[in-house]
């Protein structure tokens, strides 16, 4: 995963937290889901395996989504998307878009 993506001063589960966004590509068995994830800027939850792997969370949380059924089908926009972990099936990081 990339490090040159946008920085942006948030509060997090710490006051004062500085985070940055990523945008990540995830399929799960039926769809492929693309769309913005917040981590830390540095440390703890700075890349995505580490939230992917946080075994406290059950879902992920992502914005600007795109969702795409794999077998075909419109694509569903959606400003905010949480997705249970336990269907993920891979994830990679995707371009970002214009």
């Amino acid at each position: 995963m990339s490090s040159d993506e946008p920085i942006v001063e948030e509060e997090g589960e710490e006051s004062g937290v500085i985070q940055r966004r990523e945008r990540v590509r995830l399929e799960t068995e039926r769809h492929r889901i693309e769309g913005v994830i917040t981590l830390a800027r540095d440390g703890y939850r700075s890349r995505v395996s580490d939230v992917l792997n946080a075994s406290e969370r059950e879902f992920i949380t992502l914005t600007d989504v795109t969702v795409e059924p794999l077998e075909g089908g419109p694509v569903q926009l959606h400003p905010y998307l949480s997705l249970a972990r336990r269907h993920i099936v891979f994830a990679v990081a995707a371009p970002e878009q214009p």
